[in-house]
């Protein structure tokens, strides 16, 4: 389908080339895509130097398999950025290497098998069956926020699978304002990190940062507490939480502490919620912008489920949903970089890395990369349909990243994507609002950085 006539969406600018050390940090603060070359979206490699170490971003295919799939043992995740997340995520599986990170595993990889996803089906409905309830008493003509729409849904649905229960409004906002708080005030590095100064430095944490992480961490705790006193007692539902707080290491026969569950859940809400609503709102903008995709959407969303909501079962028949929320991961991956590091002397490319380099792993420039991807700043999800893309989605395509470290909640993530897309087109229109384009901004997840609006009427 010749889709050249509609408007592409809104990409980020790039720093100029040669701009300066202070330059780059001063535009990083901004955005992560600020400080980066324009020449990543071309280039297989890109060396980028500092005083302090080399950085090397990766986008040729065979390089990234090597880096995350071929040898992951030999580039673990940067202590540069487990240091920077460690008041939020503490040592949860998104930040630990080796035998620590392969127990965890262990552990978490079964709440998330198969069963467990239909399980956890009813749960979603029920969180979208409340949003659309709530945005059906929004005041019509006002525009509406996508993020805080996205990001309150995605919270509900974290509590319900995980806890059973559903969120309350003012608890979405408290976990809405915190997690956007903690993402636009913490630096992903800090100076001490990055002189590879030791531990006993200070590491600077903006106060805003800090109250938002401790915040988080508290309000998880007391929700672990409660449930911990549930299983105690007999009484536990049987959800997520009470799955992971009872499941053992097949290995060592541990379960998880309450203050180690503190630390998986944060990565749960940050996984589950931070990236479900980034991903949702961009989706619902794409949309927005293009009025025929709309259209071709609501009229499969209301063969496939057309007595309400649809079963778990109907989400197979929802093929070019899925197109959309693929394609919009393509393009507005959550997560939009990964850093590992070498732990001895690498050769990349024409290129030796010493030990101790950074290697950067870019969703966000490889899903976007002229080179790998026909008209790559377009949103198109009749892509996905096509042969051609076989190739892209195998070697250039993961927003969830791949290998051993792949997100263990990515199916989950598809069927909640899906689901609630079909949930609010099925419900509502929804359309840009002129002058009010979103700017994308990079901090932990890919954001706008004034918030997307839409204008939103009732079907």
């Amino acid at each position: 389908m010749d889709r050249s006539h509609c408007p592409l969406p809104p990409k980020p600018a790039s720093r100029p080339d040669r701009a300066s050390i202070l330059t780059r940090i001063r535009l990083a603060r901004r955005s992560i895509f600020a400080a980066q070359p324009a020449r990543l979206y071309r280039a297989w490699m890109a060396e980028l130097r500092t005083p302090f170490y080399s950085s090397f971003f990766i986008n040729q295919p065979d390089l990234v398999e090597t880096v995350l799939v071929g040898r992951p043992q030999d580039f673990p995740k940067s202590p540069i950025i487990q240091k920077t997340l460690a008041r939020l995520l503490g040592q949860s599986v998104f930040v630990t290497n080796g035998e620590v990170w392969r127990a965890q595993r262990r552990i978490i990889d079964p709440a998330f098998e198969g069963g467990r996803l239909r399980d956890s089906f009813p749960a979603m409905v029920a969180a979208a069956e409340a949003a659309v309830a709530r945005l059906r008493q929004h005041p019509a003509g006002s525009p509406v926020e996508a993020e805080a729409l996205a990001a309150h849904l995605a919270a509900d649905v974290i509590f319900r699978t995980l806890f059973s229960t559903p969120i309350t409004d003012s608890e979405a906002e408290l976990v809405y304002r915190d997690f956007q708080t903690y993402q636009r005030s913490q630096p992903l590095m800090t100076w001490p990190d990055l002189l590879r100064l030791p531990a006993w430095v200070p590491r600077y944490q903006p106060r805003r940062a800090r109250r938002a992480a401790a915040e988080i961490r508290q309000r998880l705790a007391r929700l672990i507490a409660a449930r911990a006193a549930q299983i105690a007692a007999g009484i536990a539902p049987d959800d997520l939480a009470t799955k992971l707080m009872t499941t053992s290491d097949p290995q060592t026969g541990l379960t998880f502490s309450q203050a180690e569950m503190v630390d998986q859940v944060a990565v749960f809400f940050l996984a589950g919620h931070e990236t479900a609503a980034s991903a949702l709102a961009w989706a619902l903008y794409l949309v927005a912008l293009d009025p025929s995709v709309q259209d071709r959407m609501v009229q499969e969303i209301a063969q496939v489920a057309a007595k309400g909501a649809p079963g778990f079962a109907d989400l197979g028949r929802l093929a070019f949903v899925r197109d959309v929320f693929r394609e919009t991961l393509r393009l507005y991956p959550p997560v939009p970089m990964m850093v590992r590091e070498t732990t001895r002397t690498e050769v990349l490319r024409d290129r030796t890395a010493a030990p101790g380099s950074l290697c950067i792993i870019s969703p966000w420039y490889i899903q976007r990369h002229q080179r790998l991807w026909p008209d790559p700043d377009r949103f198109d999800p009749t892509r996905w349909s096509l042969p051609e893309t076989r190739a892209c989605m195998r070697d250039a395509y993961l927003p969830f990243s791949m290998g051993p470290r792949v997100c263990p909640g990515a199916g989950f993530a598809m069927i909640e994507g899906v689901l609630m897309l079909a949930m609010l087109l099925g419900a509502f229109r929804f359309a840009p609002i002129a002058g009010r384009e979103p700017v994308p901004v990079a901090h932990l997840t890919v954001r706008a950085r004034d918030g997307i609006w839409l204008q939103v009427e009732p079907r």
